[in-house]
């Protein structure tokens, strides 16, 4: 079985298209009917993002925890305890696309690191998405490191010891803790993930945070 984990923490205005696109890519060909589960773990969720989920028929797990690496981990735990030997990782506010997943697998790695885009900029000025391009590397061999774009064999991430209870960089460290390991890693540009580019953004010092220290950067350069 594959098993997908998203964290969400009041995500209705995303969350919907999010398992959508996981939805189509579960069913892909390539995956040749092999069991796929999703998984939204709800965190701290006071909004309609848990109806949302289980409108579409997918797995929920509800925590406490307002720290994303806890969340991950959580989900992690229980997609492994359910017999998961594949373990996704996108976060509620993207899209992915239809070989997503398919591809992850068929590369045969220990985990497989993605690339994101944005499709829409409208809460930034053009400077920042100009230094944003300027700045990312969407070629095949880069080193970004995006909890939305992120595969791990089950294996290979408990040998690593999993997320580790941190509030950001909690993929990082966890791909850190992979190359300690000496899991082999692919770095891909292939199936590129649609992220969401909200100011307002959940995760501190996570890719919001980023463009908008971008933002900061552009005012003062």
């Amino acid at each position: 079985m594959i098993g997908i984990i998203v964290p969400a923490h009041n995500e209705q205005d995303f969350l919907d298209d999010c398992i959508k696109s996981l939805i189509a890519a579960a069913s892909h060909q390539e995956l040749k009917g092999e069991v796929v589960e999703i998984l939204i773990v709800l965190d701290d969720c006071s909004d309609d993002s848990a109806l949302i989920a289980h409108a579409h028929g997918v797995l929920t797990h509800s925590c406490q925890h307002r720290n994303v690496g806890m969340t991950r981990a959580a989900g992690a735990k229980l997609m492994i305890e359910r017999g998961a030997r594949w373990l996704a990782f996108t976060d509620a506010d993207s899209v992915v696309p239809y070989a997503w997943l398919a591809d992850q697998v068929a590369f045969e790695a220990d985990a497989v690191c993605g690339i994101v885009h944005v499709n829409d900029w409208s809460e930034h000025p053009e400077q920042v998405r100009t230094r944003y391009d300027s700045l990312y590397r969407p070629v095949d061999d880069h080193r970004h490191i995006h909890g939305a774009n992120l595969g791990v064999s089950s294996i290979a991430y408990q040998r690593a010891g999993g997320f580790k209870a941190l509030a950001a960089h909690e993929d990082v460290h966890l791909v850190e803790d992979l190359q300690r390991t000496g899991a082999r890693i692919v770095w891909t540009a292939r199936n590129s993930v649609s992220t969401s580019a909200r100011k307002h953004c959940r995760c501190k010092e996570g890719f919001g945070d980023y463009l908008n220290s971008l933002a900061t950067h552009t005012l003062l350069g």
